[in-house]
């Protein structure tokens, strides 16, 4: 690759791009669980576009109905208009999403990201209770906008912000106080007058935490969660946005507790194809927005309706794909297990296809994901030092193509591990 074809981002492109920082090539085509830069190199993608890609690069079975739809001059940009794409959509989500589950959620479109359906959660559950504090947990994120930060862990990303972050109140999640119950300190909060803890609106959890470095929540302690909260007349918001649409094996990540949250976001995969688009699922008695109380110019990608109705019915329409997910999960769990039996200062952690190896040494973690590169394999660093290499393939990965990045990882952990 020459230095021409890196110049023209290098010197105009803003210096908070990140990805390319760590994968410096230039990528032309992908397919599956492939990329190809233009040299001709492949990489196997164990990032999935952050989880936006939980069906693979241009998925056939989702790009001939979108070809099919522009060259027929579908609708592309609809705003909250009313559309064919639409109606199809909401009425398999109705039929392969809601109703098997005994969901009674209205849908909101909000704007096209995870970050606009957090801050359209965030804003219905204030406007709802009349209460403005809300209860999220350490190593959270939410996203990059005032609200979602606001409800996010990390300090280098709220420090972002520029203003004072308030409003809501952080509590330890599941581990992090490494004790068998971590609810204590928020039941005895919320339950104490002089504690100085207002009464939240709504708690936000993520049933995993992704780019917290994969710390991943006890069903039970789910259960408590959301029955501390019923009990206290505090909303449940579930972030759903990278560990729904099938993730962690089932399609809504919370499913594995047996429990039904207030108010669900989801964005990444919802699209199924990587286009743009996001949903607030709310309990019917919830929807107390007045018309165009929230709006936003890109509710309504059109194209994207067409992809995620397509993802819905080929891959929801039974038990199949969660079934392969956490037969894959468990492989590469027990992979990993083996990896960390091997390799002191290391540990492993994950659910469905989201895993993380953990490294005592965090610097490990990211010199491993760089050798992993160099041998043809994405993956990223989460955590709040960078500590945990994250593993996030397409559901539809092979079990050939596991077998490929297994080995690849495996390799750059004992290239760096023997070079420390």
């Amino acid at each position: 690759m020459t230095t021409a074809e890196t110049t023209v981002f290098e010197t105009l492109e803003s210096n908070v791009r990140g990805y390319c920082r760590s994968w410096p090539t230039v990528f032309e085509t992908a397919r599956g669980s492939w990329l190809t830069d233009e040299t001709g190199k492949d990489f196997l993608d164990f990032f999935a576009g952050a989880g936006t890609l939980n069906y693979g690069h241009n998925n056939p079975v989702l790009k001939r109905p979108l070809i099919d739809y522009l060259a027929t001059d579908g609708i592309t940009h609809g705003l909250d208009m009313s559309t064919v794409a639409k109606r199809r959509l909401l009425e398999t989500i109705r039929d392969v999403l809601l109703a098997p589950r005994d969901l009674d959620y209205k849908v909101q479109f909000p704007g096209p990201t995870g970050a606009n359906a957090v801050e359209a959660a965030l804003k219905l559950a204030r406007k709802i209770t009349g209460r403005s504090t809300i209860l999220n947990f350490t190593n959270a994120f939410h996203g990059m906008t005032l609200g979602a930060l606001s409800v996010t862990g990390n300090a280098a990303k709220r420090a972002g912000a520029g203003v004072p972050l308030v409003h809501a109140m952080p509590m330890p999640y599941d581990g992090y106080l490494d004790e068998a119950e971590d609810l204590t300190w928020m039941r005895r909060a919320l339950d104490d007058s002089s504690s100085g803890l207002d009464k939240p609106a709504a708690v936000i959890v993520e049933t995993v935490q992704g780019e917290g470095g994969v710390n991943v929540a006890r069903a039970q302690w789910l259960r408590h969660l959301a029955e501390l909260c019923s009990a206290r007349g505090i909303l449940l918001i579930v972030d759903d946005v990278q560990m729904g649409c099938g993730r962690t094996g089932p399609f809504f990540s919370f499913e594995i507790a047996g429990i039904t949250p207030d108010i669900v976001t989801l964005s990444k995969s919802i699209s199924g194809y990587g286009l743009p688009m996001a949903l607030v699922l709310m309990r019917r008695e919830l929807d107390q927005w007045a018309p165009g109380e929230h709006n936003g110019t890109f509710r309504g990608n059109n194209a994207a309706f067409i992809t995620a109705e397509v993802a819905l019915r080929h891959y929801w329409s039974d038990d199949a794909l969660e079934l392969a997910t956490a037969a894959k999960g468990e492989r590469i769990h027990r992979h990993l297990t083996a990896l960390t039996e091997v390799y002191d200062g290391t540990s492993t952690r994950g659910r469905g296809l989201v895993h993380g190896l953990v490294f005592e040494d965090a610097s490990q973690a990211t010199k491993v994901c760089r050798v992993a590169f160099e041998d043809g394999l994405l993956v990223e660093t989460s955590g709040s030092n960078d500590e945990v290499v994250k593993l996030l393939p397409p559901l539809t990965v092979t079990d050939d193509e596991i077998t490929h990045g297994l080995g690849i990882l495996t390799r750059a952990v004992e290239i760096v591990r023997d070079a420390h």
